[in-house]
């Protein structure tokens, strides 16, 4: 089963609730949500519909970040990275908040390129791990810049679903469910989100996707036209 769907919603509510059957909510990353807001999508949306929601950025992205200008909460100096202090657990367990309200079935915890590989990272990741609950919530966990034994290691230590794209890598983790993030292409390392996906790459996505397909998927695009390539992704499976 491949489940498609896009980073954010990309038209009406109502709408893509016809045209998906699932989404990565975005906006909890930003800001911390109102819970009428939160309930009122879980009521429009199909009882099938899945959810995954971003944890806020307070979980993984320290105050230099300029992620937080678009925050409706000011940063502390010592936020981010999995630190497993009070203030980044206390926006862990907002997030989970949130996950239960909307009835989400995954939390993606999507870490920046300053939470570097080293055994500090891994420190912070588990104790941070150690003390946050988890709920009945599946945790995806998309680290960048990582080499493959890097993320093997986290993935297998925490037991986490290990985010990829597929045009990149495989995914390392095991079990019964894979969870990608198209974001565009890439230049020296870096994203570049404006980018529409070519029938070839949508093609070789298909056939990844599948040859990797233990027993269920979710595929989110995320990037400039990600409502279109995710409609024609759908139209080749």
């Amino acid at each position: 089963m491949i489940h498609v769907g896009t980073c954010g919603f990309c038209e009406s509510h109502a709408k893509y609730y016809r045209d998906f059957d699932a989404i990565e909510v975005q906006q909890t990353f930003y800001r911390i949500l109102q819970e009428k807001t939160l309930e009122r999508w879980r009521k429009e949306a199909p009882q099938d519909f899945t959810f995954a929601i971003k944890a806020f950025q307070g979980v993984t992205h320290p105050p230099n970040s300029p992620t937080w200008r678009r925050s409706n909460v000011k940063p502390g100096k010592d936020v981010g990275l999995l630190r497993p202090n009070s203030e980044v657990l206390h926006f862990w367990r907002l997030t989970l908040r949130e996950a239960e309200i909307l009835g989400a079935r995954f939390v993606l915890i999507q870490l920046p390129r300053s939470f570097r590989e080293s055994e500090e990272s891994f420190t912070n990741a588990e104790r941070f791990f150690e003390m946050a609950e988890r709920g009945d919530f599946e945790i995806a966990v998309e680290l960048r810049g990582w080499s493959e034994e890097g993320v093997k290691r986290f993935v297998r230590e925490f037991g986490v679903i290990d985010v990829t794209d597929p045009l990149v890598r495989i995914p390392l983790h095991k079990g019964e469910t894979n969870y990608y993030r198209l974001h565009g292409r890439y230049e020296n390392g870096r994203i570049i989100y404006k980018h529409s996906y070519s029938d070839e790459e949508l093609k070789k996505i298909r056939e990844r996707v599948l040859g990797w397909n233990i027993s269920e998927s979710f595929v989110f695009f995320n990037n400039s036209d990600m409502c279109r390539d995710a409609k024609r992704f759908k139209a080749i499976l």
